[in-house]
C-alpha cells in the first residue's frame, strides 16, 4: 500500500505561523494554536508542508490501508482556515452532536473531516473550541495511546 503523503515534518511550527503571508490570518493561525494547545495539551507538529497536527493515531481502513494521522488540527489557507475535526469523521455519535454544535457556531463550510472558516470573527470562538475538545476526547476514546 502506498503510504500517505502528508506526514509529520521537521518544519517548526512557529516558524510556519510567522511565514503565514497575511498578517490578520498570521495573528489568527497564533490563535488558533493557543486554543489547540490549551485543549489538547500537545506541542504541535507540522504535517506536509502546511498542517499544524496536534497528536497522531493510527488505524487501518476496511481496505487494508494502514493509516497515521493527526488526531486534530488546522492549516491557515490564504482563503481560509482548515480546521481538522477527525472525531466527528471517526465516530457516528459525536458526528451527530457536531451537527448540533455547528447551528452555533456561525458562518463556516465544511468537508468530510474538515471545518473551513474564513476569518475566525466569523464564529463563535467558544463554540469552536467545545468542538475541538469534544472531537480531541473522542480521539482518545477511539485511539487510546
Amino acid at each position: 500500500m502506498a503510504e500517505a503523503k502528508t506526514r509529520p515534518t521537521s518544519i517548526g511550527v512557529k516558524e510556519f505561523i510567522d511565514s503565514v503571508e497575511h498578517e490578520k490570518k498570521r495573528e489568527e493561525a497564533k490563535t488558533l494554536d493557543a486554543i489547540f494547545r490549551r485543549v489538547t495539551a500537545c506541542k504541535p507538529a507540522m504535517w506536509g508542508p502546511s498542517i499544524i497536527g496536534y497528536g497522531s493515531y493510527r488505524t487501518t481502513y476496511e481496505s487494508g490501508r494502514d493509516v497515521h494521522w493527526l488526531r486534530t488540527g488546522f492549516s491557515p489557507r490564504k482563503a481560509k482556515h482548515s480546521v481538522y475535526l477527525m472525531g466527528g469523521y471517526c465516530d457516528e455519535l459525536t458526528g451527530k452532536r457536531r451537527d448540533f454544535q455547528l447551528e452555533r457556531l456561525g458562518k463556516y463550510s465544511r468537508g468530510k473531516s474538515c471545518l473551513y472558516i474564513n476569518k475566525l470573527a466569523d464564529v463563535d470562538m467558544a463554540v469552536l473550541e467545545e468542538m475541538i475538545a469534544e472531537d480531541w476526547a473522542t480521539m482518545n476514546r477511539l485511539y487510546p495511546e
